[in-house]
């Protein structure tokens, strides 16, 4: 059963001006890592990992607060090269209240062109 869709759409030149500090804050080690890897697409990778924490939040039926930090959502890459959501904390925690306790699955999707990129959740229980 489906338990939330997020979707996000964001412009990726927002991310240029953005200082090393505030980034640190926002992404994860390994996302920077990844967006560096490439750096001709730094800021589209950047922004790609912003649109699926919003888009997750949004699948999640919350946002970011006291209870749900930066980094409790966060966007890995499996052996294929796909991306992943991985969640922790506050983030973690909304998922079981929203799943009541069952098994869940996530997909995302990630796009851009041009100059925007925007992801898509799915959250779904696992029958």
């Amino acid at each position: 059963m489906i338990l939330g869709i997020g979707i996000d759409l964001v412009e990726c030149g927002r991310f240029l001006d953005w200082s090393a500090f505030k980034k640190q804050r926002i992404f994860t080690k390994k996302e920077l890592e990844y967006a560096d890897n490439d750096n001709a697409n730094a800021e589209k990778h950047l922004a790609n990992f912003w649109a699926a924490r919003e888009a997750c939040l949004k699948a999640l039926g919350t946002g970011f607060g006291d209870s749900i930090g930066f980094l409790d959502v966060s966007v890995a890459h499996n052996d294929a090269g796909c991306p992943e959501l991985l969640l922790a904390g506050g983030a973690k925690s909304a998922l079981k209240e929203l799943s009541g306790g069952k098994e869940t699955r996530i997909h995302i999707s990630l796009t851009d062109q041009d100059e925007y990129c925007a992801a898509m959740v799915v959250i779904e229980t696992v029958d």
